[in-house]
């Protein structure tokens, strides 16, 4: 029985994957063969609205079809039409459902920085592309070090999409742990929280850097699973009960922004100890949605 409503749920979401993706699509080649800028920016808007529609399908599905449910507190002045950077802990593939189910119409559009090799997967990837999502190396620290140059890449990877996103209603989206919560990764890193993983700031600075000054606010959000973390399988089969969120809208602190994270060290220094607060509190905040 379980394989069964597993099987006919992603049937309906694959489907419902095609219908919005195939004009997507074409919407946005004719874009890439424009050469207007207006026309660009209006076509724009509609490959969005195909977007937030697919999501709105997908999260009434599950809402038909599981017995999940989404306790969440939202800020009251949220915004759809804006810049926000949007910073979230990691724990399962569930949280982009979550996330996306929270926020859709809500806020801008959410945009992730994604892996370059996710571009290749079947007609999500294009789909990606198409709605500018910035594809990354995401490499480690030890091949940097081989060869600067990788990092330099992914830097202006970095700047270009945040130049772009200015034009544009945007919620840019950061995973800060850089990797999913397990406690084998929490173990190796010995990391100073209950339940994450450390921060990593690089990704947030170079956002904050490029787009500071058009940034409305950071929504923090802070994901929990009372029940242990899920898989995609767990939720499309049904056997999540209930997941908690809490969305907190800080301001960016002043000193912050147009600061050089790479090159200054001071800069540097307080911009990490900002992370580490926010992190401080949102493992404290983890610990009040799982009580």
């Amino acid at each position: 029985m379980l394989w069964f409503r597993v099987a006919s749920l992603l049937l309906l979401i694959v489907l419902n994957t095609l219908v919005h993706a195939l004009p997507l699509l074409a919407v946005a080649m004719f874009k890439a063969l424009l050469p207007f800028e207006g026309l660009r920016l209006a076509l724009n808007r509609v490959l969005t609205g195909l977007a937030e529609s697919w999501i709105a399908a997908n999260s009434a599905m599950i809402d038909r079809f599981t017995r999940t449910r989404l306790q969440v507190e939202l800020p009251p002045s949220l915004q759809p039409h804006g810049h926000y950077l949007v910073l979230a802990n990691h724990q399962s593939w569930v949280d982009i459902v979550v996330l996306q189910k929270v926020f859709n119409r809500r806020v801008p559009f959410m945009r992730f920085f994604l892996k370059r090799q996710l571009i290749w997967v079947p007609v999500l990837g294009l789909a990606w592309w198409a709605l500018d999502f910035p594809f990354m190396g995401r490499y480690s620290r030890k091949q940097i070090a081989k060869n600067p140059e990788l990092g330099r890449r992914d830097m202006e990877v970095t700047r270009r999409a945040c130049e772009k996103f200015r034009t544009i209603p945007v919620s840019v989206m950061n995973f800060v742990e850089g990797t999913r919560f397990t406690p084998a990764k929490h173990a190796a890193q010995q990391s100073p929280y209950r339940h994450l993983l450390k921060p990593k700031s690089g990704g947030v600075a170079f956002v904050i850097d490029a787009m500071g000054d058009t940034l409305h606010a950071v929504l923090d959000v802070t994901i929990a699973y009372p029940d242990g973390r899920p898989t995609m399988i767990d939720l499309i089969g049904g056997r999540i009960p209930e997941v908690r969120v809490s969305v907190t809208q800080r301001a960016i602190p002043e000193d912050l922004i147009g600061g050089n994270y790479q090159d200054d060290r001071a800069y540097r220094a307080r911009f990490q100890q900002w992370m580490n607060g926010l992190w401080e509190a949102k493992d404290a905040e983890i610990a009040r949605l799982l009580g």
